[in-house]
């Protein structure tokens, strides 16, 4: 019996199933990954230079720039049938909780519900001086050129300037959204595991987590990226070609009499 043939069967027999996701489930949309060159105003920038509090204090008008126009790319990709066929799992009658390190809400356009996002979301700006939620005004546009800075806007109980509110290097995951993760896959019975590299930690331990309390992972993804453990299966290929044939073969859960 194959890999595959393993994971729907193994998909079939669960109650609780956890979708782990990284950026290999949304560069199927568009979304390009902090390996792949920018382009544009930022093609002589590297994410990992912007994506800092130190940066965001040394130029906030540009840092801000930066973000208007990953959130504008973001709103232009559309969920794939990655991101879909997650959602279809949801309606097999299964526990389903789905942990991503992504910070588009693509899993939510495609219907999942309650997405934990380790590493923050694009959608929602925060105070860099109280941390609270902020809101962003209308009309806010990514800026055309490096000339044009837009100045980040102020929050309403401090007047600090927002940012972003997704996890910076150098930064902690929350740690409520990460216990909550945590929970989850220790009582799953199926990790999925979609276009993640294994290389971010803390997130990279999920999948160990996983194995560790014994549950079958199904890892998904381009290349090999399994470590031999027995409970550990490993489907090669896109996310949109491979979720969607794996998911079409899960019956309904049977409900408890």
């Amino acid at each position: 019996m194959s890999d595959f043939d393993y994971a729907a069967r193994a998909l079939s027999n669960a109650r609780e199933v956890v979708v782990f996701t990284g950026a290999g489930i949304s560069v199927e949309s568009g979304i390009a990954t902090y390996r792949d060159p920018l382009t544009g105003i930022w093609a002589q920038h590297d994410p990992r230079d912007l994506e800092t509090a130190n940066a965001f204090r040394k130029n906030p008008p540009f840092v801000w720039g930066w973000y208007l126009w990953r959130r504008q790319q973001v709103t232009n990709a559309p969920p794939n049938a990655a991101h879909l066929a997650v959602g279809q799992l949801a309606a097999t009658g299964r526990k389903l909780s789905v942990i991503t390190q992504n910070v588009d809400n693509l899993h939510e356009r495609a219907g999942s519900v309650d997405v934990l996002h380790l590493h923050g979301s694009l959608c929602t700006p925060k105070c860099f001086a109280c941390h609270r939620p902020g809101t962003l005004p209308e009309h806010q546009i990514p800026i055309p050129s490096e000339g044009a800075l837009i100045e980040p806007p102020r929050c309403g109980r401090c007047s600090g300037k927002l940012r972003p509110n997704v996890v910076w290097y150098g930064e902690d995951l929350p740690s409520d959204v990460w216990k909550s993760a945590v929970a989850l896959v220790k009582n799953c019975d199926v990790l999925i595991s979609v276009g993640t590299s294994g290389i971010v930690t803390p997130a990279a331990d999920i999948p160990r987590l996983a194995l560790s309390s014994g549950a079958t992972v199904i890892h998904v993804n381009t290349e090999d990226v399994s470590t031999a453990e027995p409970n550990e299966l490993m489907l090669i290929g896109k996310a949109t070609e491979v979720l969607p044939k794996l998911i079409a073969l899960v019956p309904r859960a049977e409900q408890p009499q």
